[in-house]
């Protein structure tokens, strides 16, 4: 994110804006810039006298706009940080909106809106963006994580291949937080390799080379039987590394997408990728997937994920019913 990085760059290079207005629904770049706001505008011994940290939802606005009109004590700026703003009337209060349109040059003045964005109709989101104040962070989709955890990894000066890119991400999810603290653990184990690799992945993260649901979803693919029905009995001897709602969603999302292609009147590989909003690395499977899955096949497939999908949560199965058992009468409907 060419934003982020031009906001990171500048605050490591005490270039301060007198504003910074973070919204959005991805916390991990609002944090991110925040705490580096908090080490870098100002010294240790600055902050006791220079530094507030208030919450919208404990705060009057009033009394804010005027702390952020004083003057700092032994400092060239003082630091106001206003976590949980989303409460405060900052689009209705013609007193802020009169301050950001001339701030006080030496305070720097830090509000976090998470999970919200202001209205952009609003004259308060116009001004913002026009005096430069305003960072939206976005949610990145599935597709763009492993990518996302690329330059992460890159910008931690490790380097990590595109398979452990891709099973960090099915393992992890889209929480960036998490993401970044995982990688962070995973730079101290390498050490002076620098290397992420799926066995690294597997003795630290708990997420076998082997036996994951990004394998699975191989397996089936392929229609490789025999592999498919070993990653399923692994599953069921590691439940907690591989949460069955987890593999659902997998099989679900795969097939929902062959589904998608099939329709398609271009299947060639950028197309798919175009089109499904996936990395580029998946997108031959689904060529190697329409060929051993027709259309009604893959119809069917859905609805048997869908059914064992019930079972696993109590519904029309037997109470003696194990998750192994469901997992293994799913499989043999789609694979047979």
């Amino acid at each position: 994110m060419k934003e982020y990085n031009n906001l990171v760059k500048d605050i490591k290079n005490k270039k301060f804006l007198p504003v910074y207005f973070l919204q959005g629904d991805e916390p991990f770049y609002i944090d991110t810039l925040t705490n580096l706001l908090e080490e870098n505008v100002l010294k240790d011994e600055e902050k006791a006298f220079n530094q507030n940290i208030i919450y919208g939802t404990e705060s009057d606005l009033d009394q804010i706009i005027s702390l952020a009109k004083q003057f700092p004590m032994g400092a060239d700026k003082q630091l106001i940080i206003i976590k949980e703003a989303m409460g405060l009337p900052l689009d209705k209060s013609e007193a802020f909106e009169n301050y950001i349109k001339n701030p006080q040059p030496s305070t720097v003045l830090v509000i976090n809106f998470k999970y919200k964005s202001l209205d952009k109709r609003k004259s308060l989101t116009k001004l913002l963006t026009k005096q430069g104040y305003i960072f939206t962070s976005e949610k990145l989709y599935d597709n763009q994580i492993p990518a996302w955890i690329g330059s992460l990894c890159h910008a931690s000066g490790l380097e990590i291949d595109e398979k452990s890119r891709i099973l960090l991400a099915e393992f992890l999810g889209t929480e960036l937080s998490r993401i970044n603290s995982e990688v962070q653990k995973l730079k101290l184990v390498v050490g002076d390799s620098k290397k992420i690799t799926p066995e690294v992945i597997e003795r630290n993260i708990g997420i076998s080379k082997e036996y994951n649901n990004f394998e699975l979803r191989k397996a089936i693919i392929e229609k490789n039987i025999k592999q498919a029905y070993k990653i399923i009995d692994y599953f069921e001897k590691n439940p907690k590394a591989n949460p069955i709602v987890l593999t659902f969603s997998t099989l679900i999302n795969l097939f929902t997408n062959i589904l998608i292609v099939h329709t398609l009147p271009i299947k060639t590989a950028p197309n798919i990728a175009k089109e499904l909003r996936i990395n580029p690395f998946f997108a031959n499977e689904y060529l190697t997937a329409v060929k051993n899955y027709s259309l009604k096949k893959t119809t069917a497939c859905i609805a048997y994920l869908r059914d064992a999908d019930m079972k696993s949560k109590g519904v029309n199965v037997s109470s003696y019913a194990t998750s192994k058992d469901i997992l293994m009468e799913m499989l043999y409907k789609i694979l047979h």
